[in-house]
């Protein structure tokens, strides 16, 4: 079976490593992570920090605190696992046509079409005379040419093209993150530390430096730029553990992992929380100044980068423990994750531009927008998925 899976998801986040049989779950987490980011921004305008809605709830607030948090580090990740054994086994000319196929293709032709689509439904409310015809032009020739969230796409294809660099560097340059995951197999404390500090090593010093609210923008090319080597080091990361001996490794489903996942709960709860707390300071104690202090920023990322490396121990661990036979919810949906994480930013936001109107709960609004988004954009993915050759690209 090939090393990359036939399903990706961004060409590498859908993949399977080399094993001699699908890995179940990580298929399945896969997944889960696509729902997560339908939820997060079927939620978004009902909450504080998106509040773009007449109506709100708290709860989404949690919600979202949470998932912006992990989940694009999370994708990185799960994304690096399977690039080393894909180089392994493919040559570097075939590994680049099908990232520049599987990322590069799709990226175009949804910064040229969905996207402009999805915020037509934005501009409408601020200008509802403009046709979709001029909002496109000015979008693509004077701009802000806003991604959406499919700035992941060309993010990790520019993830996957040093990897194939370092790989022809060298072979072993992530051997030493791989030997950590072996010792990882029955501490995994001792690789999420490793986790922890790498990525607050490499957020931290930028989240200071630029704040939360900067991106590195050039037409729809853009990256939140205090958080662009954290999701580095989650990609390299991930490459170093299925670089090698995966299921010996700290995700290995024999390991003490997912007989410690109550535990990884226990231990992401805490980081959490002291976030909570940090917001409480910056609204009611220093009143929400702009820019944030750099002793504010620090500690905030410090709990941040604890808590993302903790929910993703706990989410992976409790993965690897279910042992339901299937085929599940999530992986029927599996093969068309990847079209849904593509499809579905227009579905939501008008969707939500729909529901702006009607006099309903915050809570009655997300919730018919997260299961119109999850039936509307598999409905889309899997009627695409039978254009001829459309399976070589979702």
């Amino acid at each position: 079976m090939s090393s990359i899976s036939q399903n990706a998801a961004a060409a590498d986040v859908h993949a399977t490593p080399r094993t001699r049989s699908r890995n179940a779950a990580l298929d399945r987490a896969r997944t889960f992570l696509t729902l997560v980011v339908l939820l997060h921004h079927a939620v978004i305008p009902y909450t504080h920090f998106g509040h773009t809605d007449p109506t709100s709830w708290i709860g989404f607030d949690v919600v979202v605190l949470a998932t912006d948090s992990f989940f694009m580090a999370m994708f990185f990740f799960v994304s690096g696992l399977f690039v080393w054994p894909g180089l392994g086994h493919k040559a570097l000319h075939i590994f680049l046509r099908d990232r520049l196929l599987r990322l590069g293709l799709p990226f175009v032709i949804c910064a040229f079409t969905l996207i402009p689509l999805a915020y037509y439904a934005i501009e409408l409310r601020q200008s509802p005379d403009v046709t979709f015809s001029e909002f496109w032009w000015k979008t693509v020739s004077v701009g802000p040419w806003a991604s959406g969230p499919i700035w992941f796409v060309w993010v990790l294809l520019a993830f996957d093209v040093t990897a194939s660099l370092l790989y022809r560097l060298s072979p072993n340059l992530l051997d030493p993150i791989n030997r950590l995951s072996l010792k990882g197999f029955d501490r995994p404390a001792t690789f999420w530390l490793f986790l922890a500090v790498a990525s607050a090593i490499l957020y931290i010093p930028l989240l200071v430096y630029y704040g939360q609210n900067r991106w590195f923008e050039f037409g729809p090319f853009s990256v939140q730029a205090s958080r662009v080597l954290l999701y580095a080091s989650y990609f390299f990361i991930g490459a170093g553990i299925g670089a090698a001996h995966f299921d010996g490794g700290v995700l290995g489903a024999r390991g003490q992992l997912p007989n410690q996942r109550w535990l990884w709960v226990g231990v992401t709860v805490i980081p959490y929380a002291l976030l909570w707390v940090m917001i409480y300071i910056k609204r009611e104690i220093i009143g929400n100044p702009d820019p944030l202090p750099s002793w504010y920023l620090a500690i905030y990322g410090t709990f941040f980068v604890l808590f993302s490396a903790s929910i993703l121990f706990a989410i992976l661990a409790f993965f690897l423990h279910s042992k339901a036979p299937g085929p599940t919810l999530l992986d029927r949906m599996q093969a068309d994750a990847y079209g849904m994480f593509l499809v579905h930013y227009p579905i939501v936001l008008w969707l939500q531009y729909w529901l702006f109107d009607f006099e309903l709960p915050a809570i009655a609004k997300a919730a018919f927008a997260f299961v119109a988004t999850v039936i509307l954009s598999w409905g889309a993915t899997a009627a695409l998925r039978k254009i001829p050759g459309s399976n070589h690209v979702l």
